[in-house]
Parts: C-alpha cells; structure tokens; sequence
C-alpha cells in the first residue's frame, strides 16, 4: 500500500506519526499491512497487541537536527518556535537511565505547523545518534517509543486512538 504525506506546505518523503497512524487505521479496517511505501521506500510494519510500529531510517529523515537541553523545564520553556532557522528536536533527559526523553519538534519552515505534537522521524534521527531504544513524551501527551535494529532501520511504535474517523 503506497502512502502520501502531506504537510500544509510541503510533501514528505517519511513520517513516522503519521505511517504509525496509518497502519494502525488500515489494520483496525481489516487490511493489516506488513508494509507501506512511502516516497523514501518501504516502511514495514508490526502489531504486538498493544502498539502500532513501523520501521524507518535515519537517513529518510535528514534535515532534522536535534539539540540537547540540560533539563526537561528548559525544553518546556522554550518559546514556540524557538529563534533560529531549520527544522529543530529539541531534547533532554527525563531518566537517563531508563531512556526517557522528553521533546519538542519545532519544523520552522514557515507554514501552519509551528509545534509539531508528534513526530517519528525526528525521534528516529534521534534515536540513531544515541544509538539506544528511546521512550520520548512530545507534545501534550504523545509517547513514542523507539528501537535500533540491527540493519540500522529505528523502529518507532505508539498507541493511536481514533479522535474522528471520516470516510471520503
């Protein structure tokens, strides 16, 4: 199944929310894909009964750069958008020793989308530069989990629950 990701100024070649979100849909629809393909390849695709997840690369997220904070409240008090040019993570540790990170993903590419409450693709760059599984708390309450694999692909899962559900 072939899957196009828009934004409202641009068109991405990957996105971790919303390949999660769609495998998560076309499952609960009966479809239950093993993979999706996406402008930057084949994403595949897994449900272990309680989490949706999909498989990226780092390299399908480039552009993206992360920058570590010394504590969760200065991460939460960064302005939105934070000064700067370039699509930002910004990160700290929550626990270090259990992997929990606390994000916020700032795109400043001059659209609509000024905080982005979810994003895979910067938690796959981030998890490929520390090079450990990852549970990051983004937005008002996403939780994205995050593993290395051993052919250097991150998986990225999440719960995803319906908010509306349109059919076109």
């Amino acid at each position: 199944m072939t899957v196009d990701i828009y934004t409202p100024s641009v068109r991405l070649p990957f996105a971790g929310h919303p390949l999660v979100g769609a495998a998560w849909l076309l499952r609960t629809e009966g479809a239950a894909p093993a993979e999706l393909r996406v402008a930057a390849g084949r994403v595949p695709c897994r449900w272990d009964g309680e989490l949706d997840w999909i498989t990226g690369r780092a390299a399908w997220a480039s552009g993206r750069t992360t920058r570590r904070h010394d504590s969760v409240a200065e991460v939460d008090a960064l302005p939105a958008p934070p000064p700067g040019t370039g699509w930002l993570y910004a990160w700290a540790w929550a626990d270090e020793t259990a992997g929990q990170v606390r994000a916020r993903a700032f795109p400043r590419r001059g659209d609509a989308v000024i905080e982005d409450e979810a994003t895979g693709a910067a938690a796959v760059v981030l998890t490929a530069e520390l090079r450990r599984p990852l549970d990051i708390r983004q937005g008002v309450g996403s939780q994205i989990l995050t593993r290395p694999q051993p052919d250097g692909g991150i998986e990225v899962g999440g719960r995803v629950a319906a908010v509306e559900l349109r059919r076109l």
